[in-house]
């Protein structure tokens, strides 16, 4: 791992393993459905951060807010000195998702386990179903950082922008129009399908390797750069909520270390619903 460009943000299960009484980390395993991962046993010391509960806003489509931000730091015993070490279900689609906005909140030591849940499952690694509890914290409330993150009236405007790339990490099937969302995700839907004018298909899951660790960076390097994707642009990804484009943020930011990636997270569920703005489909 020490080939990446910022291979600081990544822990191995070795490591992870070596550090589980670490009282300087935090580990949290973050879900899309605690029910069938979390609750059903967790890398031991590690607390539950439900993604749909603790990473969202209750009422509107957004992420948390500063203040429940700080709410959910203080709730898990975490100072901003603390070592977040994320990983979850889904193949840490919703850990690099939460890893995103706890950079946007200013958190400054933030880890992925390579690998995630499956990994440390299939190695056969010491499991627990008890729940941590942590003495509660006063986290300060912290001042969002801007550039990470981009609003549908920002794609609109760089489209056709040949200094911004455009990267749509969804299947080949929602790419082309073939299918809006998928299957089991029809509630994540949109009234059109098809792709944003401009944008390369590169499905998220081509950056790991078969135990979802990820590749090495030259193969990245070319997976990227071979469409077009290329570090002297600003470069925006996009899914269907932001949850697999989080986990190319991830990529193309710390571990190939493009200086400029947003993660527009609103995504195809957005875009595909919205009155006006241009859709590509593939030819039929």
């Amino acid at each position: 791992m020490t080939d990446y460009a910022h291979p600081e943000v990544l822990v191995s299960t070795d490591w992870l393993a070596g550090h589980l009484q670490d009282p300087d980390i935090r580990i949290l395993e973050v879900d899309w459905d605690p029910a069938s991962a979390y609750e059903l046993g967790h890398i031991p010391g590690a607390a539950l951060v439900d993604w749909k509960r603790d990473i969202n806003d209750p009422v509107r489509r957004d992420i948390l807010s500063p203040e429940q931000f700080a709410g959910l730091m203080g709730r898990l015993g975490v100072t901003p000195r603390t070592a977040l070490i994320l990983y979850g279900d889904m193949r840490n689609w919703f850990a690099a998702f939460a890893f995103w906005t706890f950079r946007i909140h200013g958190h400054a030591d933030i880890r992925l386990l390579n690998g995630g849940r499956r990994k440390w499952f299939e190695e056969d690694r010491p499991v627990t179903e008890a729940v941590p509890t942590f003495p509660p914290t006063q986290y300060p409330l912290p001042e969002p950082a801007g550039d990470l993150r981009e609003f549908l009236p920002g794609v609109r405007a760089i489209l056709g922008d040949p200094g911004h790339g455009l990267v749509d990490v969804r299947s080949p099937a929602e790419f082309s129009g073939a299918i809006s969302a998928p299957p089991e995700y029809q509630n994540e839907g949109a009234q059109r399908a098809g792709h944003i004018p401009g944008a390369v298909n590169i499905p998220w899951s081509q950056a790991i390797q078969d135990d979802d660790t990820f590749k090495p960076p030259e193969q990245l390097r070319d997976l990227y750069q071979a469409r077009g994707v290329t570090p002297d642009k600003r470069i925006l990804t996009y899914c269907r909520i932001g949850e697999r484009s989080s986990h190319t943020w991830f990529v193309l930011t710390y571990l190939l270390g493009y200086p400029r990636v947003a993660n527009y997270d609103g995504s195809w569920s957005e875009w595909g619903n919205a009155v006006g703005v241009p859709v590509e489909r593939a030819a039929t």
